[in-house]
C-alpha cells in the first residue's frame, strides 16, 4: 500500500488526462458546427492534444513499475505472466469493441458494410497502447540485463520518432490487410497509429527507471525538478520550430518529429507538476486518483455512453450531435465526469473489499459478453 501511495503523482496524471478526455470527446460531438471554428475553440483543442501523449507515456511508465519487481516470476511464465498478457488482451478487446458497428457477429455479417468494417480496424488509443504494452513487454523478457533493455527502448523511441514521416507516406493497405496497415499509419483512418504515437510510451517506459534509480539514491525530487525544466526546454523549443519562421511545408504536423518533441516536453512538464502537487498536498486519495486507478473501465465505459447504439438505433453523438452550445456541452461533460468517477469509486471500492470476488466477477462479465458476441 506504501508503494502505491509514493507514485501517486501516476494516478494524478492519469485521472486528470481521462477528465480532459471527457471534456474532447463531449465538446466535439455534441458542440454546434460554428463555435468549434472560433479561436478559443482552437486553443482549447491544443490543450486538449496534449491528453492522448499523456496517456501513452504515463501507460509505458506504469507498465515498467508494475513489472519491476517480478521478472524473474515473469520468464517462468508462471501466473503473473499470463495476468499480464490478459491484461493486454482486454485492452487490444477493449479497444476494438469501440469500433465494431454491433456487438453481436450475426449482426455484424447481416448488416455491417464496407466502411463499417474499415472503421472496425482502425486503431484508436487503446490498440495504440495495448500493442505498445506488448512490445516493452516481450521486449524485457528477452533482454534480461536492464542496461540492454534501456538501450533497446532508446533505440526503439528514436527510431520510432524519425521514421514516422516515411511510414506516413507509404499506403500499407497496398501490401497488408487493413486490419494491420491501420497500425502503421493514418491513411485508412486510424486515430492513433504506432508512428509516431508509439513513441509516447516508449518515453514513459526509458523514463521510468531513471526515476525509480534517482529515488533509491535520496535525489527524487532533484529528478522530477530536472524533469519538469527540460519538459519546459522542449515544449517552448517546439513552439518556436512550429512558428511562422519555418515553412509549414517542412512540417508535416503529426507525424514529424517536432510535433512529437513539442508534446512530450509537455507531458514531461505534466509529469512534474504532478508530482510536486502530490509533494506538497501530501496526496493520499483524491477522485482524481480514482479515475486514474480506473482508467480502462471509465475510458470504455464513456464512450460507450455517447456513441453505442442503444436509444431505438440511435446514440447520443447522433442525436444530439453538434446542436449544444457551450454551456449544454460543459453541463453534459459534467455530468458525464460524475458518473464515471462515481463508477471508478465504486468498482475501486469492490476491487479493495473484495479482491476475489472483483476478479472472478470481471472475469464472468469478459466470459459473458464473448459468449454472447458470438451466439446472440
Amino acid at each position: 500500500m506504501k508503494e502505491k501511495i509514493r507514485f501517486v503523482f501516476v494516478d494524478l496524471l492519469r485521472g486528470w488526462a481521462l477528465l480532459v478526455m471527457f471534456e474532447v470527446h463531449s465538446f466535439n460531438v455534441l458542440l454546434k458546427p460554428e463555435l468549434q471554428k472560433t479561436e478559443w475553440f482552437s486553443n482549447l483543442t491544443f490543450i486538449n492534444g496534449l491528453v492522448a501523449p499523456s496517456f501513452l507515456f504515463i501507460s509505458g511508465f506504469a507498465f515498467i513499475l508494475s513489472t519491476q519487481r517480478n521478472l524473474d516470476e515473469l520468464r517462468t511464465f508462471g501466473s503473473k505472466f499470463w495476468k499480464k498478457i490478459a491484461r493486454i488482451a482486454m485492452i487490444f478487446l477493449a479497444g476494438y469493441s469501440l469500433h465494431i458497428p454491433f456487438l453481436s457477429i450475426r449482426l455484424i455479417h447481416e448488416r455491417a458494410n464496407q466502411d463499417m468494417m474499415l472503421a472496425a480496424y482502425n486503431v484508436d488509443i487503446l490498440q495504440c497502447i495495448a500493442a505498445g504494452l506488448l512490445f516493452i513487454f516481450i521486449a524485457r523478457l528477452i533482454f534480461k540485463s536492464d542496461k540492454n533493455y534501456n538501450i533497446f527502448l532508446i533505440i526503439s523511441f528514436f527510431f520510432v520518432v524519425l521514421i514516422s514521416p516515411l511510414v506516413w507516406q507509404i499506403n500499407f493497405t497496398n501490401y497488408v490487410h487493413p486490419f494491420i496497415a491501420d497500425y502503421f499509419n493514418a491513411a485508412s483512418g486510424s486515430y492513433f497509429p504506432l508512428f509516431p504515437w508509439l513513441g509516447f510510451l516508449i518515453a514513459g517506459a526509458i523514463i521510468c527507471p531513471y526515476y525509480l534509480e534517482a529515488r533509491e539514491k535520496g535525489e527524487e525530487k532533484k529528478f522530477m525538478y530536472m524533469i519538469g525544466i527540460i519538459g519546459l526546454v522542449l515544449a517552448f523549443a517546439g513552439h518556436f520550430f512550429l512558428s511562422d519562421i519555418f515553412q509549414s511545408s517542412h512540417l508535416i504536423i503529426k507525424p514529424h518529429p517536432i510535433f512529437f518533441i513539442q508534446r512530450l516536453g509537455y507531458v514531461l512538464f505534466l509529469l512534474g507538476l504532478c508530482w510536486l502537487y502530490a509533494e506538497v498536498r501530501q496526496t493520499k486519495t483524491t477522485f482524481v486518483m480514482d479515475i486514474g486507478r480506473e482508467s480502462l473501465l471509465v475510458y470504455w465505459l464513456h464512450l460507450q455512453v455517447l456513441y453505442r447504439h442503444v436509444l431505438n438505433g440511435n446514440n447520443v453523438a447522433s442525436i444530439y450531435g453538434g446542436t449544444f452550445n457551450v454551456w449544454q456541452a460543459a453541463i453534459f461533460t459534467f455530468a458525464l465526469a460524475i458518473a464515471m468517477i462515481i463508477t471508478a469509486k465504486i468498482w475501486g471500492e469492490i476491487k479493495k473489499r473484495y479482491r476475489d470476488f472483483s476478479s472472478r466477477l470481471a472475469l464472468t462479465v469478459f466470459v459473458v459478453s464473448i459468449v454472447i458476441f458470438f451466439i446472440y
